[in-house]
């Protein structure tokens, strides 16, 4: 019998005599010459399929084995577009993309015929409304960063967290500056420092120093205090932030290749064309955390007396205690700290880390938020938040957890197009947003996006505005977890202050005894003198 698997090669076979045939008979017929090509590269196909070693399905099903490949390539558009549900996040729905798209746009969001979550769900929250909501006069919600430095920084609420050039493209940077400047916002530079696409529209700026110290680096790849000084003196930096680690990959330093560091990115870097540029796993410039406040001291000093902070991803608990502990005994604290949320991150990580590396977000704000209550250092220190946010709601849920105010990435990536391909490391973006094609990029178009950042932050802050007037507040950071209702069961809803943590003031300083287990845990066995505990006890 033969095998119905090589029907479709044999139908090949069969199509290229046929057309042979034709083209001998009456070669004038034009249609004969084109079906005898379309067969002949269908046939070479086939033969190439059944002697290739690399794929047993095109061994086995040569020719129509290919439509396997074709249906894979396609099937997250298929599934986006046709198959999953409104609701269904993997990782944002597409309820969550339509809003950013709409808000973009300036096109209306409002919703009729009620909602299409299901209230009854186990984890829906709310946030409850006042009897007498007050009236405020503006959207645009800000809190001082570095209040006792030189150059504090007044920061709206809601700012685009890193992303660096060389992840995404010139025309994205561009587009992204453009629209802060037009919003008055902040956008972080992500590690990959200061490009020139940054500077060109001269929104305001967080200078990410990452491990690699791009940008403020010898060519040993050590800081450098002259090259960071020259640079963060610009005006148009206004804030220093030295990341530790990021949501999407903690602990895992990264590689990008020689062939992608360009001309422009190895100017914005200060490394090498064409070499591979490594960010470590570690900061070389520290490696206490005495020493990491010390180094921060300094940074503030060089930059002028400009906010400096630092953003990292929770890890062990004792790591981020030690660190607390040398806040305590060198009397240096950063302005700031910016908690990376787990299910962050725009950058390309192994699935392991993506998955399962690093505490999420609630968990992480509200362990950072309660030690520095702890420590009665909480007034001193404001805390920036970044996970998956994109409602006006994600942002008063955060700020309920201890956050004075959110950046978001993939957010502004989707109001800069990004239609959630998932392609951003392989270099084909559809969208232009994450790659250095030129080609590619040329479907960005910088003045059309930047409108679009700006209006996604505005009509955002705007919904923001509204909550806070309905819950009666005048102000987002006076959202607290009272004002967030959680359903735990089908019968069952309880305050979000109910269900998190909460320590009193200064009470890291005294007895342990009543506090949660992982103070108890983990505070005893952190040094400021080293990041390893003094002991460990299961």
């Amino acid at each position: 019998m033969f095998p119905t698997r090589y029907t479709a090669f044999a139908l090949c076979v069969f199509g290229l005599l046929a057309s042979l045939a034709t083209v001998l008979l009456w070669p004038w017929l034009w249609r004969g010459w084109i079906g005898l090509a379309t067969f002949a590269v269908l046939t070479g196909t086939g033969i190439h399929d059944v002697r290739q070693t690399r794929h047993a399905i095109l061994r086995n099903y040569p020719v129509i084995g290919h439509l396997r490949f074709l249906l894979e390539y396609v099937r997250p558009e298929i599934r986006q577009y046709f198959i999953e549900s409104d609701a269904e996040a993997a990782p944002f729905s597409r309820a969550q993309r339509s809003l950013v798209y709409q808000r973009s746009k300036g096109e209306p969001d409002n919703r009729p015929f009620g909602t299409q979550l299901n209230v009854g769900l186990h984890g829906y929250e709310w946030i409850n409304h006042s009897m007498q909501p007050t009236k405020l006069a503006s959207h645009d919600f800000r809190i001082v960063i570095g209040a006792d430095c030189a150059q504090p920084y007044s920061a709206s609420v809601f700012n685009i967290s890193a992303m660096s050039f060389g992840a995404l493209s010139a025309n994205a940077i561009l587009a992204l500056n453009q629209g802060a400047k037009m919003g008055g916002f902040a956008h972080d530079t992500g590690e990959g420092s200061i490009s020139r696409h940054h500077r060109m529209h001269g929104g305001d700026l967080i200078w990410e120093i990452g491990s690699g110290y791009f940008g403020c680096r010898n060519e040993d790849g050590s800081f450098s205090e002259e090259r960071f000084a020259k640079a963060a003196s610009e005006p148009q930096v206004k804030m220093i932030e030295i990341k530790l680690s990021q949501g999407a990959k903690p602990g895992h330093g990264g590689v990008l290749p020689g062939p992608k560091v360009t001309a422009e990115i190895a100017a914005a870097r200060g490394v090498p064309m064409g070499v591979d540029c490594i960010s470590p796993a570690s900061h070389s410039a520290f490696s206490t955390p005495l020493e990491m406040m010390a180094f921060i001291a300094r940074l503030r000093q060089l930059s002028g007396g400009k906010p400096v902070g630092f953003k990292f991803c929770l890890g062990h608990p004792w790591e981020w205690f030690a660190i607390v502990k040398a806040m305590l005994e060198s009397g240096v604290t950063p302005d700031f700290i910016v908690v990376d949320g787990a299910e962050g991150g725009t950058g390309a990580a192994p699935v392991e880390f993506s998955d399962h590396v690093g505490s999420p977000l609630q968990e992480g704000l509200s362990l950072v938020h309660n030690t520095l209550i702890g420590v009665g250092l909480r007034e001193r220190i404001k805390l920036g938040a970044a996970g998956k946010v994109i409602s006006a709601f994600d942002l008063a849920r955060l700020m309920a957890l201890g956050a004075d105010w959110c950046n978001a990435a993939r957010g502004f990536m989707m109001a800069l197009g990004c239609i959630q391909a998932q392609a951003c490391h392989t270099g084909h973006c559809p969208t232009g947003v994450t790659t250095q094609d030129p080609k590619r990029q040329q479907a960005l178009v910088v003045v059309t996006k930047a409108d679009r950042v700006r209006n996604f932050h505005r009509s955002t802050l705007h919904a923001l505005q509204e909550l806070v007037q309905a819950a009666g507040l005048a102000h987002p950071q006076q959202i607290t977890a009272q004002h967030i209702v959680r359903r735990i069961s089908d019968t069952d809803v309880r305050l979000l202050s109910r269900l998190i943590m909460h320590i009193p003031p200064r009470a890291l300083l005294g007895p342990l005894d009543t506090l949660p287990s992982v103070f108890r845990l983990h505070w005893p066995i952190a040094t400021a003198r080293s990041f390893q505990p003094v002991a460990f006890d299961d």
